[in-house]
């Protein structure tokens, strides 16, 4: 995606997943990022990793808005 010029809206998201320390344990953070408004989408929090929350973001996000690619890592 290195050279794909991101020139409107819904044209490329992202998706992240990271941890949250907590004093007793973690929570784990999954987002979903339109990458030329940079604009967070949907986002879900949840005690473990499985992907349920995960699917529970990404049709948040899709219920606002349409997209063209989708980057996972």
């Amino acid at each position: 995606m290195r050279n794909l010029p991101i020139t409107h809206v819904n044209q490329f998201w992202s998706a992240d997943i990271t941890y949250v320390p907590l004093l007793r344990g973690s929570m784990y953070l999954v987002a979903f990022i339109d990458w030329h408004s940079r604009y967070v989408l949907a986002w879900q929090l949840s005690n473990t990793l499985d992907s349920i929350f995960c699917l529970d973001a990404l049709y948040k996000a899709l219920s606002k808005r349409c997209l063209k690619s989708f980057n996972l890592d």
